[in-house]
């Protein structure tokens, strides 16, 4: 039986993995999938060979502290590529150990596809050497992107963005309303803190500060609703939202929450980029360690965070970065915004744009199919070599 070494170590590369692996399957059934992944994909049969939650880390220094378990990681998947002999390697996003994956991959002869590439336009602009050395094909979600790999010669393909297929609703706006109690006469504020538990550590205490302050003081104009992940500890979620839990609603519909709400107000990352595709307007917020924060600003070299704004090339949302993540500054935002019915209603045609940006119009297949298609010709090709 062909197999297939994945390494998707985040929540949402859990989520874009298994959109291709279920096309796979459908076109090959008869193929194992194993390496590090997450609950959705090992719904899937996927064999893991790590707890999940270990690989959610964010920031520089945070990662530094998990230097030995990485070490481990590394020497594992080496071991097991030996003996193993995947057909293929496939590595989703997570730059900082699928690169060096990808060396020890190539360096095994084996064909290696890079899905969702690092955001070499960012930062590290060097790495795009890295990974066109070390990887066989790369399969690109921005159209920008293509043209920065053909211009050092790598094998790259824009296949669209996988949140173009993954967004879907499951409850109508009135099912929605019913479910969480919700009053319809007042605007709903969503509040998405992360999916990693250092996420929710240090973003989450000032969402319900401010969520707090709002209850004191404009009760009647809001409703409160929090998003909770399937990835991140309940007991601490629990802990900090203490102080809000008898009128905030908390969540488990992400996309929904996002839609039918008048503001959201999220982390910075996956989470934006989504209700950015949504269209719902919203105040991206970041907050890394003091150490991490220095070091990012150091090598990256855009001067935006959020990632509507940087794919629409300017700042049609707010952004709190660090210290201005704090009550304050996100009450007067939610102020100019709301009470603002002609800048509302910009920010809503500006974040339309981003359907066409994401999208691949020019053919019909989703991003998933098209990258389970580049799998399966990658394997079909080392076959013929043999």
């Amino acid at each position: 039986m062909k197999n297939i070494f994945i390494l998707a170590g985040e929540r949402s590369a859990d989520l874009h993995t298994s959109r291709f692996i279920k096309q796979i399957q459908n076109l090959v059934p008869d193929i194992a999938f194993w390496g590090v992944g997450g609950p959705r994909l090992q719904t899937l049969g996927f064999e893991s060979l790590f707890p999940f939650e270990r690989f959610s880390l964010i920031g520089f220094i945070e990662a530094l502290s998990h230097f030995r378990f990485f070490f481990q990681v590394i020497q594992r998947i080496k071991g097991e590529l030996t003996r193993r002999k995947p057909d293929l390697v496939i590595l989703v996003d997570y730059p900082g150990l699928n690169i060096r994956i990808a060396k020890i991959a190539h360096n095994m002869k084996i064909p290696v596809l890079y899905y969702i590439s690092p955001q070499v336009w960012a930062w590290k602009k060097k790495r795009i050497y890295k990974i066109k050395r070390y990887t066989d094909k790369i399969a690109v979600i921005f159209p920008f992107e293509k043209e920065l790999y053909e211009n050092i010669g790598a094998d790259v393909e824009f296949v669209g963005h996988p949140i173009a297929e993954e967004i879907t609703f499951q409850l109508s706006k009135v099912e929605f309303a019913k479910k969480y109690n919700l009053d319809k006469n007042k605007k709903w504020l969503a509040f998405i803190p992360g999916s990693r538990d250092v996420e929710i550590k240090r973003i989450l205490p000032a969402m319900v500060k401010t969520i707090n302050d709002l209850q004191r003081t404009k009760c009647n104009d809001f409703e409160f609703l929090i998003s909770l992940s399937y990835t991140i500890s309940k007991k601490q979620f629990d802990q900090i939202i203490e102080p809000v839990k008898s009128y905030a609603k908390i969540v488990s519909e992400v996309y929904e929450i996002m839609k039918y709400s008048s503001l959201v107000i999220c982390k910075s990352g996956t989470s934006a980029l989504e209700a950015g595709y949504i269209g719902t307007p919203m105040i991206v917020v970041y907050k890394t360690s003091l150490s991490s924060y220095f070091i990012a600003k150091f090598l990256i070299k855009i001067k935006m965070i959020a990632m509507p704004n940087i794919i629409l090339g300017k700042k049609v949302i707010p952004e709190l970065v660090q210290k201005d993540v704090n009550s304050k500054n996100i009450i007067r935002n939610i102020d100019t915004i709301l009470n603002n019915k002609k800048n509302y209603q910009k920010i809503k045609n500006e974040l339309s744009i981003l359907h066409e940006k994401l999208e691949k119009k020019k053919v019909s297949e989703s991003a998933s199919l098209r990258v389970a298609k580049i799998a399966l010709s990658m394997i079909n090709e080392k076959e013929n070599k043999e």
